[in-house]
């Protein structure tokens, strides 16, 4: 049965978190739940950004310097996690082009791949991965690692591809495909943690995690989808993310930090963020071009394959024994994921909802200490039953 939460008291932001934080509370089983969450600091986010936000075209991407930066903090925090065997030949990478050898952030590492990861709370604690979406970065889950750093072991990594992570120039070890990402990935939990893991993945890539708990049932306590491509008509890119596929257009944009970066980040939801956020995901994209080959690559693959993959996740999720826990987390703001049919698939599939009325398509962005504690309890309440 439904359940929706019309109670205006209950959304405001610290009755909301006293609520997470309370032992009695919990998600009613196949039920839908709704939550307004705001920011902590009112000055992060611009509630109603124009769509305009990031067009134009400037190699610049805004201020930039040597000077000490968030990125850099944000690096500082984080380490190495070498998973995942390099494939190919192991010649180095040529430029498509021109035939000239590439440099050394386009060449795949030597035998392993190297993954940026940023870990909070304690080892001896049950492991939560934090999975970002296309395109995006850990950093994305900043505000919700401390809150989940209380119970849990939370784990967020960049993607190959993404951040600072390895981004071989496609074809030289790694070409980006969703089936890579599926094997990738289960490579990257096999040697962070030995132990069942529950998983939350935000928006495209929610398609390549739910292949991987097919596969890997025995692994996964619980997956908490972000707004994941759901419906048949959320099988296609957005033209802000398609762009980046296009022949000669979308290898330049993609180079292009504003293009790369502030634009697919603030058009698809209700925000724009704070200068110092947006050069953190620049920085990649200011730092090398293996970013935007990268983008390139995955952007194609992406335009190829989302429809099955999109299409093998809904048969999935709506099998009968299917085991695993689900909850899908939607921000009813999201200009690229309609919410029509969302909450039809939940009922039909049995799985829970959790309606986020004033979040875009990247949630965590919007609410990240409230999504925090939604996580929190939706994993804690998993464990009673």
């Amino acid at each position: 049965m439904a359940v929706h939460i019309h109670n205006p008291n209950f959304f405001h932001t610290h009755h909301l978190r006293s609520s997470l934080t309370s032992s009695s509370y919990l998600f009613p089983r196949h039920s839908t739940t709704k939550f307004i969450c705001k920011s902590s600091n009112k000055d992060d986010y611009l509630i109603d950004a124009p769509v305009s936000v990031g067009d134009g075209f400037s190699f610049s991407g805004g201020k930039y310097s040597d000077q000490p930066s968030p990125s850099d903090e944000w690096l500082k925090q984080g380490k190495w996690v070498k998973a995942h065997r390099v494939g190919g030949s192991g010649v180095e990478a040529k430029d498509p082009i021109f035939g000239l050898t590439m440099g050394a952030s386009s060449q795949a590492s030597k035998d392993i791949f190297r993954w940026f990861s940023i870990e909070s709370g304690s080892l001896d604690s049950p492991p939560v991965i934090l999975i970002h979406g296309f395109p995006s970065q850990s950093y994305s889950y900043r505000k919700v690692l401390p809150v989940l750093s209380k119970n849990y072991r939370a784990i967020a990594f960049d993607w190959l591809g993404f951040g600072f992570s390895d981004k071989p120039q496609a074809g030289y070890g790694f070409n980006y495909t969703l089936d890579e990402y599926v094997s990738s990935l289960e490579s990257f939990i096999d040697e962070v943690t030995t132990s069942k893991v529950s998983l939350v993945v935000q928006g495209y890539f929610s398609a390549s995690v739910v292949k991987y708990a097919r596969n890997r049932p025995e692994k996964i306590k619980n997956l908490i989808l972000l707004n994941p491509p759901l419906t048949p008509e959320h099988a296609k890119l957005p033209s802000t993310l398609s762009v980046f596929s296009n022949f000669l257009l979308g290898e330049i944009f993609s180079q292009d930090p504003l293009r790369a970066s502030d634009k697919p980040l603030t058009s698809c939801g209700p925000y724009k963020m704070k200068e110092d956020d947006a050069m953190v995901y620049r920085r990649p994209y200011l730092t090398s071009g293996s970013s935007g080959f990268a983008l390139n690559a995955i952007s194609r693959a992406m335009k190829k394959e989302l429809k099955k993959y999109t299409e093998e996740m809904r048969t999935s999720l709506m099998d009968k024994n299917w085991k695993i826990p689900i909850t899908v987390c939607w921000g009813q703001r999201d200009r690229w994921l309609s919410y029509k049919g969302v909450e039809e698939f939940c009922k039909s599939s049995g799985h829970n909802l959790v309606e986020l009325p004033n979040a875009g398509h990247h949630v965590q962005e919007d609410c990240g200490e409230e999504l925090g504690g939604i996580i929190s309890r939706i994993i804690s309440k998993s464990a009673l039953v």
